[in-house]
Formats: C-alpha cells, structure tokens, sequence
C-alpha cells in the first residue's frame, strides 16, 4: 500500500473452460501491470465445470499477476455438477488441489486484513449460494484479531440484493441478517460476483432501508468469459478499488466485444466509515 491508498483489482467468473476468453484475460493482465495493484480479488466461479484442466487454466493466468498478493474464493461453478458421485463425496478436491485445504480463508496485506468465505453449496443448492452460522464466526474472529486501522474486507462469490433485470437469480438466503452481522464487524467493502454483471450497492438497502448506508456490496461482471448477462452481454468487466483515507472509490472496466483492452467507466464513490467501531450506526457514512 502506498500514499495511505491500497488499490484492489477485482477480477470474478474467469470461467475457465469452454466459455473462457484467452483474449480478455490477456487484456486484463495488461491492466493490471498498469494499474500496479496491491491485491488482486477473484471472487468465484475460476472454473466451468471444475475439471482439473479447468484449474490448471486458471492457475496460469493467476500465476501472470506475477507476486502481488491474491484472494481467491470458490463459486458454484469451482464443484462439479454433472460428476454427481464426486458432488455428493467430494466437491472441493479440484479445488483443493487448486487452492489449497482451507475453504475459508484470511489473508493480511499491510493496511487491510481479507476473508474470503465460501458460499457455494454443492449438497443443497447448486446455483444458489449459503453462509453458515460458523463462517460468520470465523470472520468475526479475523476482523477482530486485524491491526487497529485495517480495513476489513470480505470476498463471497454470491451476491445480497438482487439485479434489478433479474439475471442474476436469487440472492444469498438470510441476505439481510447476513448483512447485519457483517455491518456489525466493520466490514469496509464485500467483493462478490455472480451475477455477470456490474451490481454495485450499499448493505444499507436491506437492514435500514435506507440505500445510501451500510457496506459497499460490489460485484463484478464475468471478466473472462462470454457469459455476460443484462447490459454486459458479449462483454467483460472488473473493478478497481482504490481505498483512500475518506473515500472508496470503485472504478469498472469494461471490455466491449470485438475491443482490445479494458475501457474505464464511471466510477461509485462511498464516504468510508470512520474507526471500527461497529454497531454504532450513528458514525455510518452516507455515500458521496
């Protein structure tokens, strides 16, 4: 992190398999060695069909970010569908082997500590996304053990507030006591996926009713694939998130069909909360 700024490059839906476009992930690795990230984010779905060439794919264009510090979380499509003996006993080996034993994972960058927890649900929902009351804890356990002044940041592959096209399915069960919780850790910013299109909102819709507080929710469209869906059909995107001293900004990029490289959008800006002193709802910035 330099200047007291940590940029983030989120990435999500590589999708590697028939639906990965080598080409886009040539043009996102071209953004990233000019933007010089200080983490790279990919929020879910690394894979098509969890083969294990699938994850070898996947493992070559993370390895092409070179050293910078990377934060990977399964998505529904990192277990098998089809291979339903392996679903039913194991649906992680793949990704395992890809990834290593933890499913639930935290990772420290100086000025941030990251959890990523795992929201696919092979056993009871193949699309749909769950959190367990035991994955609450585990975060609630990291952020409090983070350095006074970390940013507290989540990764989940499955989004909280539906897509207002619909494309996108339904969002996490237990969404909204979800978002409580993590409100109440201090959680900076979730960095999701999903749904193959940019969604970007505030918790707030959901535990106050009020849209301009709470948490950053930031999904990423599909960065490497052709499964766009919405307005990002035959295109690609991700985002990136600079965090400064009283603003998160959240910048797209968007990489139109038949383009070269990654084109900026507008970006979101969100006031950042002041300390870590969660519950207190009366300190919650109003975004900008």
């Amino acid at each position: 992190m330099s200047s007291g700024v940590l940029t983030v490059f989120h990435t999500s839906d590589f999708q590697c398999g028939s639906p990965f476009r080598p080409h886009a992930a040539d043009a996102m690795i071209r953004l990233a060695d000019e933007i010089r990230p200080d983490v790279i984010v990919s929020s879910g779905d690394l894979t098509q069909r969890a083969k294990v060439r699938e994850f070898a794919t996947a493992r070559s264009v993370l390895d092409r970010f070179g050293d910078v510090p990377k934060v990977v979380t399964p998505g529904n499509h990192d277990v098998p569908l089809y291979r339903v003996w392996e679903r039913l006993t194991d649906p992680y080996r793949n990704w395992r082997r890809f990834a290593g034993p933890d499913l639930n994972s935290a990772a420290e960058v100086p000025g941030a500590t990251f959890v990523a927890l795992n929201s696919s649900a092979p056993h009871r929902a193949l699309v749909n996304g769950r959190i367990g009351d035991e994955q609450v804890a585990f975060a609630r356990r990291t952020f409090a053990a983070a350095a006074p002044g970390d940013l507290r940041i989540l990764v989940i592959h499955h989004h909280f507030i539906a897509v207002p096209d619909g494309k996108g399915g339904r969002p996490l069960p237990g969404a909204s006591r979800l978002a409580r919780e993590f409100e109440s850790m201090g959680v900076d910013a979730v960095l999701g996926g999903h749904v193959h299109q940019i969604h970007v909102r505030r918790s707030g819709v959901l535990t106050s009713a009020d849209a301009s507080t709470g948490v950053p929710l930031v999904a990423s469209g599909t960065t490497t694939s052709r499964r766009g869906r919405g307005v990002e059909a035959h295109r690609n995107s991700l985002h990136v998130i600079r965090f400064e001293q009283d603003v998160m900004r959240v910048t797209p990029y968007l990489l139109d069909a038949g383009a070269q490289d990654f084109e900026k959008a507008e970006e979101f800006r969100f006031a950042r909360r002041k300390g870590h002193d969660a519950g207190d709802s009366s300190r919650r910035e109003r975004a900008s």
